[in-house]
């Protein structure tokens, strides 16, 4: 009780809260590669900002592995409710990824809700409404940095590791109280789903440990390469110069920077630490092909074999899923949705896959979330799904 009552969280001072760059918690220890995947390396109690009800919070670093095979230190967040879990068995743990979208660590989840300050935090705090309503029902939340130290937006590998073992550190984190009776679950929308089902494509060979009794996932980045086409020369252009820098900085072997003329590569290193946020406003209305000699960019092989290289479906999630996609998604075109659903289903996933009618990325995020938080609570409580596929 005095750990929690020493974690109750509240509004921080934000101009005591340093970057994590300059952060002395967020560096990694000499002996990293010695521990355990999901190890916890360092903890800390935290007051975390936004968030309208008593809970306690603590940030942990832990040991993950990135897409190269290195032992990395990632950190993630972990919130409690501080009144009692009535429930049957344990308190649910609930894996909730935040569309982090970015190219620095300021951008990082972490950062803000630990009281960060600055426009790094736009992505973070427009989730608080969610992570509230979680916490209201009792779960334990764990929000894990999951694109790591290095910021790799649309890295899949890394993002999974980065979730399965930050459950991994949450769970064994003795404060959080976590038993074997809990059940645990995940959650994404737009970029926190494509981490969400890459770790859930991983689970079985990367942590077949962990257990998930449900999985949902929303405006899901499946069709990369169109998603930058649908957005190029709009109001939302900033994000496709998010993944080209992304896939040119992150994908050594792309050829990406060949393809782009100075202009392009004075981009890829002005940009290399940007949120997605940033991007977004700087760059409305930006062309890709503006940065490139070569025309198409954005059709060329190159571009496209490093998008494909990210795309989900390689293999089923072994969990129950609840997958949902505005019909009229101006940011992700559903066809990449529908076919990545096809695609779980011919493998013998076990999905419920909801087409939203709800026009638009935002507004189906914030309407559907009530079906996915009741999808995740029914399976919380134990109750089966039937095995196959429904889509509607």
């Amino acid at each position: 009780m005095a750990i929690l009552a020493g974690a109750v969280l509240a509004p921080a001072a934000w101009a005591d809260v340093p970057f994590p760059e300059d952060d002395s918690f967020y560096a990694a220890p000499a002996a990293v590669g010695s521990f355990p995947e999901g190890a916890v390396l360092n903890s800390r109690p935290i007051s975390a900002w936004g968030l309208p009800l008593p809970v306690a919070g603590w940030q942990l670093q832990f040991r993950s592995t990135d897409s190269a095979g290195t032992a990395i230190a990632d950190v993630a967040t972990v919130l409690v409710p501080v009144v009692p879990w009535f429930g049957a068995g344990g308190r649910p743990l609930l894996s909730y990824q935040v569309a982090e979208d970015s190219l620095g660590t300021r951008c990082a989840p972490s950062f803000a809700l630990g009281g960060g300050r600055d426009q790094s935090i736009i992505n973070t705090a427009l989730d608080i409404p969610f992570l509230t309503a979680m916490l209201l029902r009792g779960w334990a939340v764990v929000v894990t940095d999951y694109e790591g130290p290095q910021s790799r937006f649309f890295d899949g590998v890394n993002s999974g590791r980065g979730v399965l073992d930050g459950v991994r550190a949450a769970k064994s984190f003795a404060p959080v109280g976590i038993t074997a009776s809990s059940p645990i679950g995940a959650w994404g929308y737009s970029g926190g789903a494509f981490a969400t089902l890459w770790a859930m494509q991983q689970r079985a060979a990367y942590a077949p440990e962990l257990s998930f009794a449900g999985v949902a996932s929303g405006g899901v980045p499946a069709g990369i390469a169109d998603i930058a086409r649908r957005v190029d020369g709009q109001a939302q252009a900033g994000l496709a110069v998010l993944m080209l820098v992304a896939f040119a900085r992150n994908d050594g072997g792309s050829g990406l920077l060949d393809d782009l003329n100075d202009r392009g590569r004075d981009l890829v290193a002005q940009e290399s630490t940007a949120c997605g946020a940033d991007l977004v406003l700087r760059h409305v209305n930006q062309q890709l092909d503006e940065y490139s000699d070569t025309p198409n960019l954005l059709w060329h092989p190159q571009f496209v074999a490093a998008t494909q290289r990210q795309e989900l479906g390689a293999s089923p999630p072994d969990v129950p899923l609840y997958l949902y996609h505005s019909t009229a998604d101006d940011v992700i075109p559903v066809a990449g949705f529908s076919a990545l659903v096809d695609r779980y289903c011919a493998l013998g996933a076990d999905i419920t896959a909801v087409h939203s009618a709800i026009p638009g990325h935002n507004p189906a995020a914030a309407v559907e979330s009530l079906g996915a938080m009741n999808f995740l609570a029914d399976r919380f409580a134990g109750q089966p799904v039937a095995p196959g596929c429904t889509v509607r």
